[in-house]
């Protein structure tokens, strides 16, 4: 446990901030989830509005900085790929 004011400070701020990532990334998941889950049932429609709203989330990760901007386009991607092909 610090002793310094500023290092106790910290302690709190890193906390929060902590809960706010974990917050942000266990949305993202359950909106991907919820996105796999329509692709699964071929529910084309339901599945596209899903898609935008995984693709907002993610886009709010990497603005906040939680998640890097390479690794959302990745996962952009491929939710992509998997819409595309459903349609197919």
């Amino acid at each position: 446990m610090p002793n310094i004011k500023s290092a106790k400070k910290r302690v709190l701020v890193i906390k929060k901030k902590t809960l706010r990532n974990q917050m942000i990334k266990s949305a993202l998941k359950t909106a991907i989830k919820k996105f796999n889950a329509l692709v699964n049932e071929n529910n084309k429609e339901a599945a596209t509005q899903a898609f935008r709203h995984a693709v907002k989330k993610l886009d709010q990760a990497a603005a906040k900085g939680v998640i890097h901007k390479n690794t959302v386009a990745r996962k952009k991607s491929a939710l992509a790929i998997k819409l595309n092909k459903m349609g197919a």
